[in-house]
């Protein structure tokens, strides 16, 4: 029997063709993935371990971090001082301290523009030691900065800038542009850097006067001497620290270690959102290989029978078409295990030409990848050839008096089609449960109900092609005569091969649509919150979303032509022991630039110091204008607070809103989150001009007007939607083989009748047309699934985000719609050239006088 087996595998290896690249480029993404995210991690870890090699102790400061929320500021007291790093010099066993000072910087190119993409434009200090270097930033020309008017960038930063030694540079952080002399360009490795981002060093004191306050570090790394370990060096450093909160001893082992295990964890996380996407792929090559194995069972009726009637056991027919399926996924993993290899570095030129390399070292095959692509290719193969294998066991030996295909019974068909009722039926339920809960709580359910839904509608899809398809007799009957006729009685003779076929296309087009639909509705929210909340003409902000300095809105309000100018910042306000998001806003200006919509109350109460309050943060507190509410500032002290106005929601505030002046006296930072501004005569452009003129024309600092925010978010949305149909498009791939599969051995299968068709008078240019319009509905049918469940499913996931996300309703891009219909046709038409040329040539005589 395993000699039949690879014999039958041989003999139909056309036919298994497209079988194997289905599982070819299901096992490729897998092992492409699995490859990628194992190099990039040993790149990164091998990074990361340089970055500690000469620190043997860390002191870090988080109340002085960039990236440091108002409460870590607000609990800081006492802080990493010249003092300290003086003492830690003077210890036992210390070969060197380095103080350490870092933030934001952005750097304009020759036209202003800022260099990088903001979150990642960083400065720091130039630390100079034995012969005036920094053992961190190696110059590959010129020196480091020595004093307040230089600064030296990478070399990346500067080639990207045009920049040369010599050259005076823009530099901002989140004051004044500052004009600085470039008087070295450095090599590193620094991941902000490789992502992307720019590096700026300054000496010391101005590092310092930029982004703490003289004298002061934000860490301080420590080297031992030789012969002294780093857990006897923290032991020794820890005692001379200053007592805080914010304050920390590590040594350099543990921070590569905490280094090491957050790269594994962020590797893990991309690596699992790729495999999902795989996951999908192969999910429907799955499909593709059931209908396969099953259509060849089907064709080789005769031969198993025979088989059983010469003395074949039922199980040794099973093993039979298992070895067949075993040998292709084995085969095709293998194939794919090497294409992936390929996508791997494919992927990491990719990431270098656009401009975002990956430290260097090689591709990392590792032996668990090579296992899991072989193990997963191979047995998602037999599981799939399973159901068809154990239905080739039960062909009865006096099936081979015959060479029609055994009809399915009517009680296996009802057995089906009431599982998938019922799978659909619990399936629907908890997306509508989910989707009633809302937030995250409702996330789950959806998860599990959309998949039993998938799988219920797959499981009822023979049932419900025939009325479907039915749809179309009338426009196949009357605009193609007797092809169409044909055509829509091919596609519903097999309903079970037609709806294996259609599933495949379905599953990609329902993902695909439904991240249309999301799309599209969180854009149409986005579009009611900026042209509802808003009445500003002009928001400005930080390109990397850090505060900005308050001396903007001052110089902004100072520009002729600007009506309103309100400052806003953010806080967090106790609240009866629940701490709440606060928006600070500026009462004089308020009603001029967003528009609250009050339930009660006024916003004229805001000058006299009330608070307003959500209208959600309201009824479940019992609030209500007039209330009288106990309320802890961010600096710890305590107040009463009236309620003056209960207000909806609002896309520009958070849940509490009070007048700065209230606010600033309470909390240590100064800084402000953005600006808004209305203009005397609406928005200009010179009114835009005047007004990045007023910030000194930082390359941090952003001056957008509504539209300009709009197109913000949806860029960000397009970008991610792209990417995800970029990730989806391997499973479209592989629901077209699934079309061109099923067609190829379709006509393979109906050699005969076509043969007849063409006897009888159907014409070469008929058999093509019949082909290809059943490729057409099928495919169509597929994608009417797919958008169907698509449009739901999204609806569900919209009631997840509506509490995020004010305004959201769900939109239907029917142009969108439009398009994903027209690609499914296009799809049918294209899966249907090989098949329908090869019907077309079929030769007559042959086909008619036998097998």
């Amino acid at each position: 029997m395993l000699r039949t087996a690879l014999r039958n595998v041989l003999a139909h290896k056309t036919r298994l063709l497209m079988t194997a690249l289905a599982v070819l480029l299901g096992i490729a993404f897998v092992a492409g993935t699995l490859v990628f995210t194992d190099t990039l991690g040993q790149a990164l870890r091998n990074s990361a371990s340089k970055s500690f090699s000469d620190v043997s102790v860390a002191i870090t400061d988080r109340s002085a971090s960039a990236y440091a929320d108002s409460a870590e500021k607000n609990r800081s007291g006492a802080t990493l001082t010249a003092d300290t790093l003086k003492r830690i010099t003077a210890t036992e066993g210390v070969a060197r301290a380095r103080g350490v000072v870092d933030g934001f910087a952005g750097v304009a190119d020759r036209k202003g523009d800022l260099i990088g993409d903001g979150w990642s434009t960083t400065g720091t200090n130039f630390v100079p030691g034995d012969g005036g270097r920094d053992s961190r930033y190696p110059m590959a020309e010129g020196h480091g900065p020595s004093g307040p008017g230089e600064i030296a960038l990478d070399t990346r930063t500067a080639e990207k800038g045009g920049l040369q030694v010599g050259d005076t540079v823009r530099v901002a952080v989140n004051g004044p542009v500052m004009r600085l002399r470039l008087t070295g360009v450095f090599h590193t490795d620094d991941p902000r850097v490789s992502s992307g981002g720019s590096l700026v060093l300054f000496d010391t004191a101005t590092a310092q006067r930029l982004y703490l306050s003289p004298g002061r570090f934000g860490e301080i790394d420590v080297a031992a001497a030789p012969g002294t370990s780093q857990a006897a060096l923290l032991t020794r450093v820890e005692k001379l620290l200053p007592k805080s909160h914010t304050i920390r001893a590590e040594t350099g082992q543990q921070l590569a270690d905490d280094q090491a295990e957050q790269i594994a964890r962020s590797t893990d996380s991309l690596s699992t959102a790729l495999l999902a996407f795989a996951g999908i792929a192969l999910f429907v090559g799955v499909f593709i290989i059931a209908n396969t194995f099953t259509m060849l069972v089907a064709q080789r009726t005769r031969e198993l029978a025979l088989l059983r009637a010469v003395g074949a056991s039922r199980r040794q027919v099973t093993r039979s078409v298992l070895a067949e399926a075993f040998a292709v996924g084995a085969a095709a993993s293998l194939a794919g295990l090497a294409a992936g290899i390929g996508i791997a570095a494919a992927m990491r030129a990719v990431m270098g030409a656009l401009d975002a390399p990956l430290p260097d070292g090689p591709l990392v095959v590792t032996p668990a990848t090579v296992l899991v692509s072989l193990a997963v290719g191979t047995l998602v193969t037999l599981l799939a050839a399973w159901l068809p294998a154990r239905r080739a066991s039960r062909i009865p030996p006096v099936a081979a008096m015959s060479s029609a295909e055994l009809p399915a019974t009517q009680k296996s068909l009802l057995v089906r089609n009431s599982i998938g009722a019922a799978m659909t039926a619990l399936g629907v339920a908890a997306i509508v449960y989910g989707a009633s809960t809302g937030g995250s709580d409702g996330r789950m359910p959806i998860a599990a109900g959309a998949f039993l839904t998938l799988i219920g509608v797959f499981v009822l899809t023979p049932l419900l092609s025939r009325p479907v398809i039915a749809l179309a007799t009338p426009l196949l009957s009357g605009a193609f005569g007797v092809s169409g006729r044909l055509a829509r009685q091919n596609a519903v003779r097999n309903p079970r091969r037609t709806a294996a076929t259609a599933s495949a296309l379905t599953i990609g087009i329902t993902l695909i649509s439904a991240l249309s639909v999301i799309g599209s509705s969180v854009n149409h929210a986005v579009d009611k919150a900026v042209t509802g909340d808003l009445k500003a003409d002009y928001l400005v902000s930080m390109a990397n979303y850090s505060d900005l300095s308050p001396e903007v809105a001052r110089e902004i309000a100072k520009v002729p032509d600007v009506s309103a100018v309100g400052a806003m910042t953010s806080a967090q306000l106790d609240l009866g022991g629940r701490t709440r998001p606060l928006s600070g806003v500026d009462a004089a200006a308020f009603d001029r630039l967003v528009a609250l919509r009050l339930r009660s109350g006024s916003t004229a109460a805001l000058a006299q110091g009330q608070l307003l309050v959500r209208a959600d943060v309201a009824a479940e507190r019992g609030w209500h204008t007039g209330s009288t509410v106990q309320a802890r500032y961010p600096d710890g002290s305590t107040a009463r607070l009236t309620v003056g106005g209960v207000y909806e929601k609002n896309g520009m505030v958070s849940s509490l809103v009070l007048d700065n002046r209230v606010l600033d006296r309470h909390r240590k930072e100064s800084g402000v989150s953005q600006v808004l501004l209305k203009g005397a005569h609406g928005e200009s452009d010179s009114l835009q001009r005047a007004v990045k003129a007023a910030t000194g024309d930082n390359p941090l600092i952003k001056v957008q007007n509504q539209d300009e925010i709009r197109a913000g978010f949806s860029q960000v949305i397009s970008f991610l939607l792209n990417l995800l149909y970029g990730l989806l498009a391997m499973a479209v791939l592989i629901a077209v083989l699934g079309v061109v599969n099923t067609l190829a051995m379709s006509v393979f299968e109906r050699r005969r009748e076509i043969g007849m068709l063409r006897a009888i008078g159907l014409d070469r240019a008929g058999v093509k047309r019949m082909v290809r319009l059943e490729s057409l509905v099928i495919s169509l049918f597929g994608a009417v699934l797919g958008i169907g469940l698509g449009i739901f499913l999204a609806w569900a996931v919209n009631g997840t985000l509506k509490e995020n996300l004010s305004g959201l309703t769900t939109v239907v891009p029917l142009t969108q719609v439009a398009y994903l219909l027209a690609g499914a046709a296009v799809i049918g038409l294209l899966a249907a050239v090989w098949p329908a040329r090869r019907a077309s040539r079929i030769n007559v005589l042959e086909a008619i006088k036998g097998d």
